[in-house]
C-alpha cells in the first residue's frame, strides 16, 4: 500500500470495523426513524369489522335496486350509527340506518348509499291509517347500490397471519401509524446511535460569547452535531477542548459512557499542536488520504466497548466533507440500514460555469456545488479553500472529480453527491 490511502480504502476500513447496534424494544414514537429487526405479524384483522367508507345510509340491495331520480326508493330510517357505536339496529326490508364514515355495518345491511344519492332524509313519512301515528323519518334514495358498495370489509387492509412490516423496514410516520392500527405498542429495532461531537483547539469560543484576540467561534461542533442528527443519530455537542492532550484524554474517557460513536475535529495534521494525534497515540490510526479537502484522517476503536472514533480535520469544509463520506455511512450501518442506504444519493450532472475547473493530480476532489435537477447541471459554489464555510452553506451538492482528472471543461459530466 502507498503512503496515501484512497477514499475507498479508508471507507472500506471504517465500514469493516463498525457493527450494527444491539436491538432493543422501543415504544412506537421512540422507534420513529429506526430500523426493524424482526418481521411484525398481523394478529387481528384490520379493519376489525365491516365499516362504512362514506357518510350515508346502510341499506339492503333489494330495496334500492330500482331506484331512480324519478322514482326513488323510499325507506324508513330506523336509527343513526356513529363511529364507535356498539349497539347496532338490524336493517329489515324497506328500512335504512343513517351511518357515518368508519361506523360498523349493522346486521341486515348489504351496502351503503352515499348521502349525495339521497334527499338527505326529509322528515316523517305518511301517517298510519289505523293509528294516526307517522312512520318516523324517511329517506329517498335516487340510485341503486351493489352489494358491498362503500363498505370496507373486515381484514381488507391487513389480514391475520400476514406480515405488516418486514425486518429491515425504516420506520416513518406511515409505518408508525400501521403499527398503532394493528395494536402494537412497542417494536424491536436497532436504536439510533448516540454520537458525541468534540471540537479541539485553544482558539475556540462558543457562539454567543465575545471573541478575544486570536479566537474564533466553534462552528465545527454545531455543524457536525447537526450533521449527525441529520444522519439519524442522537447527537450531543461537548464543549470544545483546549490543546492539552491530558485534558482531551480525560474528556474522551468521560464521554465514552454515553457514546456509541465519537467525532472530533481538529488536531490531526502535522503541526506542533496536533492534540488529537498526541492524545490518541496508540489508540487510533492516523493516515493521509488521496483526497481534497480532508487529507488527514484518524480512525480507531477506543475504550472497553471499542467505540468507533473519527478524528476529522479542523477546517470546516474538510470536516463536513469527511463526515459525509465516512461518518454518515458508519452511523447508518450501526443503525442497521442496508448497504444501498448508507450513502447520500448520487447522480450525474454537466459542469456549468464560465471556465474549466482544475483538480490536483492523484487526489479525488470534492467541490461544493449548486445542483439544478431540471437542467441536469451543477455549478461550483465558492472556491476550493477548506475554510470557506459561507460557500458551504450555499451548496446543496458535492462535485466529485476523480483522481486521474486534472481539468474539467464546462459541459463535462461528473458525479454529484446530493446533500439535500
Amino acid at each position: 500500500m502507498t503512503d496515501l490511502w484512497s477514499v475507498d480504502e479508508h471507507l472500506d476500513d471504517v465500514l469493516g470495523a463498525v457493527r450494527p447496534l444491539a436491538p432493543i424494544e422501543l415504544p412506537l414514537l421512540d422507534a420513529d426513524g429506526c430500523v426493524l429487526v424482526e418481521d411484525v405479524p398481523v394478529t387481528a384483522p384490520l379493519p376489525p369489522f365491516d365499516n362504512s367508507s362514506m357518510d350515508g345510509y346502510a341499506v339492503r340491495v333489494a330495496d334500492v335496486e330500482t331506484a331512480t331520480e324519478e322514482y326513488p326508493a323510499v325507506l324508513r330510517v330506523i336509527g343513526d350509527i356513529a363511529a364507535g357505536s356498539g349497539r347496532l339496529p338490524a336493517v329489515g326490508p324497506g328500512e335504512a340506518a343513517r351511518i357515518m364514515t368508519g361506523a360498523p355495518m349493522p346486521p341486515g345491511a348489504q351496502a351503503v348509499v352515499p348521502v349525495e344519492w339521497t334527499d338527505g332524509g326529509t322528515g316523517a313519512g305518511p301517517a298510519d291509517a289505523m293509528t294516526g301515528r307517522d312512520h318516523g323519518p324517511e329517506v329517498r334514495v335516487h340510485r341503486p347500490a351493489a352489494a358491498g358498495a362503500h363498505i370496507r370489509p373486515r381484514g381488507s387492509d391487513a389480514a391475520p397471519g400476514t406480515v405488516a412490516l418486514a425486518a429491515g423496514t425504516v420506520l416513518g410516520a406511515p409505518q408508525i401509524g400501521l403499527l398503532a392500527a394493528i395494536g402494537r405498542a412497542t417494536v424491536p429495532v436497532r436504536p439510533r446511535p448516540r454520537v458525541v461531537v468534540l471540537s479541539t483547539g485553544s482558539e475556540l469560543t462558543a457562539p454567543g460569547r465575545p471573541l478575544a484576540p486570536g479566537r474564533i467561534h466553534d462552528s465545527n461542533g454545531f455543524m457536525l452535531t447537526a450533521a449527525a442528527r441529520d444522519a439519524g443519530a442522537v447527537a450531543y455537542r461537548a464543549s470544545a477542548v483546549a490543546d492539552e492532550p491530558e485534558t482531551l484524554r480525560a474528556t474522551l474517557d468521560d464521554q465514552l459512557g454515553r457514546a456509541d460513536l465519537i467525532v472530533t475535529s481538529g488536531g490531526v495534521s502535522v503541526g506542533a499542536y496536533d492534540v488529537v494525534k498526541e492524545a490518541l497515540d496508540g489508540r487510533a490510526e492516523f493516515r493521509r488520504l488521496a483526497m481534497q479537502p480532508g487529507k488527514p484522517q484518524g480512525f480507531g476503536l477506543i475504550g472497553p466497548a471499542r467505540t468507533p472514533l473519527f478524528a476529522l480535520p479542523g477546517n470546516p469544509v474538510s470536516a463536513y466533507v469527511s463526515f459525509e463520506l465516512f461518518v454518515r455511512p458508519a452511523l447508518r450501518a450501526m443503525a442497521g440500514h442496508t448497504a444501498d442506504a448508507l450513502h447520500r444519493p448520487r447522480t450525474t450532472a454537466r459542469l456549468d460555469g464560465d471556465g474549466p475547473v482544475t483538480s490536483p493530480a492523484g487526489r479525488r476532489q470534492y467541490l461544493r456545488g449548486s445542483h439544478d435537477a431540471v437542467r441536469g447541471t451543477v455549478r461550483p459554489v465558492g472556491g476550493a479553500g477548506s475554510h470557506l464555510v459561507a460557500a458551504l452553506a450555499r451548496a446543496d451538492a458535492l462535485i466529485e472529480i476523480p483522481e486521474t482528472v486534472t481539468e474539467v471543461a464546462p459541459g463535462a459530466e461528473l458525479t454529484v453527491v446530493l446533500l439535500r
